[in-house]
């Protein structure tokens, strides 16, 4: 009989004590606690946000290294290896689990609270509306897509090609050899694991408010805390169930149902705006974005006493962060049979080109409606940004109707998301094995939801955002390592293929 569960002790047990230690402090800390969260969030951003900065613009360099140098042609798998999903499945899947929420909840009001508060000052409006379109593919585009890219393809080459546990620690074993079996590894994937769950919970908890706003403006439903727990326990079982059937089921058939339905969605809403004129927007922003892509990709605030950037860019970045064992494990499970530069180049190019097009039609769609009749979206979003996606709706026929899709869509990347998430927690908590027992799978699918729900009673999005935060920044130490060690094994094993006396450092 399979064992209920399969747990790594060294890792698990850890896990669990920092986590709902973490939670009961948030719990029955009370004011001071919320007090402390927010507090420590500005600090970590104000302090490292330089840093952030710096490390997210070098994985973009990696990434592109890795594509178009001497590696790319390297395949996940070795050379006779085939990929096990399709484009269109592994391009929905990328999208289900990198971004959903975070478009569904900013894709119109992040573009309106930049225009109305311009991180730059512009004197002209169109140039602010372009500027607060570019920061939002700023957020969304290259630059966080590169987080998931350097962690997605260190792990799957050394999981799919070097033949080690499908765990993070792995990607340090040229740094540590052996060791990665000792203390040294557990800590690595503790600090994962850990990421990962307040990474999801930040998510969810934006997803539960945006659902409850949905709720609520279309039937009246309070919108408050005890509705957002409901909307959490109800998604959390459907994540569950979906997480039960496994990667290839459950995971795949919500992630290819909900880009259907994002794209009829995002179709819908084009063809009912002004379609040329999102079309303009999108092809100005983007030439915008590129031809501002150092400036804007370097800029530190430097000698603007302000805020702006550390409340938006430097979160941000260490929410993706915070994210990157994550997502960057779960793309790496589903790229077996990619090369190198297939890898980098749909993971980097395909999700941040149909992001920039999402945020042109509903960001751009937004900023014209603001253009016509200052306030109409302005006002509601800055009273509450969850309701931005419903008022926006609420502009075009059949409103009531799109925002039942706009919930239904919310639901099912919360789902994905959650469901992703626990199946990558799984590996790292049994020792990297691919396929967790099932008691296991259930037991991680509800834990993401209780720690939603008990941060959401102790500090709301302020005690998530400073746990994402948190964990952000001691995972952006372990990337700079994780390049590192990367480097150094692809080139000990190019250098072994080459000289069959040499041995590469995982032999």
């Amino acid at each position: 009989m399979k064992r209920f569960f399969d747990i790594y002790p060294q890792v698990f047990y850890p896990s669990i004590v920092l986590i709902f230690g973490f939670i009961l402090l948030s719990v029955l800390g009370g004011e001071p606690v919320r007090i402390f969260f927010a507090e420590a969030s500005q600090a970590i951003t104000q302090k490292t946000g330089w840093l952030f900065i710096l490390g997210v613009n070098f994985f973009i360099g990696y990434s592109l290294w890795l594509a178009f140098g001497k590696f790319g042609q390297v395949r996940i798998g070795g050379p006779k290896a085939i990929p096990e999903f399709s484009l269109f499945s592994w391009f929905s899947m990328l999208f289900s689990a990198g971004m959903g929420i975070g478009l569904l909840y900013f894709g119109v009001s992040e573009p309106i609270q930049h225009f109305l508060t311009p991180p730059i000052p512009q004197t002209n409006p169109s140039d602010a509306a372009i500027q607060a379109l570019n920061f939002t593919f700023l957020h969304y585009g290259l630059h966080a897509w590169s987080i998931y890219s350097i962690v997605g393809l260190a792990l799957a080459y050394f999981s799919f090609n070097r033949g080690l546990p499908f765990s993070l620690r792995s990607v340090f074993y040229p740094i540590l050899g052996d060791k990665t079996n000792g203390i040294y590894g557990s800590i690595i994937d503790i600090i994962a694991v850990v990421a990962t769950l307040f990474g999801l919970a930040t998510s969810l908890g934006f997803g539960a408010r945006q659902i409850a706003s949905g709720l609520q403006f279309l039937f009246g439903i309070d919108a408050g805390v005890a509705t957002q727990i409901w909307v959490i326990l109800v998604v959390t079982l459907i994540a569950t169930f979906s997480v039960v059937t496994g990667l290839k089921k459950g995971v795949r058939f919500l992630s290819r149902l909900n880009m259907t339905l994002a794209l009829v969605f995002l179709t819908f809403v084009l063809l009912l705006s002004d379609t040329i004129a999102v079309f303009g927007i999108f092809i100005e922003s983007t030439g915008m974005y590129f031809q501002r892509f150092i400036a804007l990709g370097t800029w530190s605030s430097s000698f603007v006493d302000s805020t702006w950037q550390n409340n938006w860019t430097v979160f941000y970045y260490a929410w993706w962060i915070a994210w990157a064992p994550f997502v960057g494990m779960f793309i790496a499970r589903i790229s077996k049979g990619r090369t190198f530069k297939e890898f980098v180049l749909g993971v980097l190019f395909v999700p941040t080109l149909l992001t920039f097009f999402w945020i042109s039609v509903f960001g751009g769609s937004g900023l014209l409606l603001e253009f016509a009749t200052p306030g109409i979206l302005s006002d509601p979003i800055i009273k509450d940004a969850s309701t931005s996606l419903f008022v926006f709706l609420q502009e075009f026929p059949l409103y009531r109707f799109t925002s039942l899709i706009g919930i239904i869509m919310v639901s099912i990347f919360f789902v994905t998301s959650s469901d992703s998430g626990s199946l990558v927690i799984d590996s790292i908590t049994s020792g990297g094995k691919l396929d967790a027992p099932i008691g296991q799978r259930i037991f991680w699918a509800l834990t993401e939801g209780f720690v939603a729900i008990a941060l959401l009673l102790g500090g709301g999005l302020a005690a998530m955002q400073t746990a994402s935060v948190s964990t952000g920044i001691i995972f952006l130490f372990i990337l700079f390592v994780l390049c590192y060690s990367l480097f150094i094994d692809l080139v000990k094993t190019k250098q072994s293929s080459l000289d069959p006396n040499k041995k590469s450092s995982s032999e």
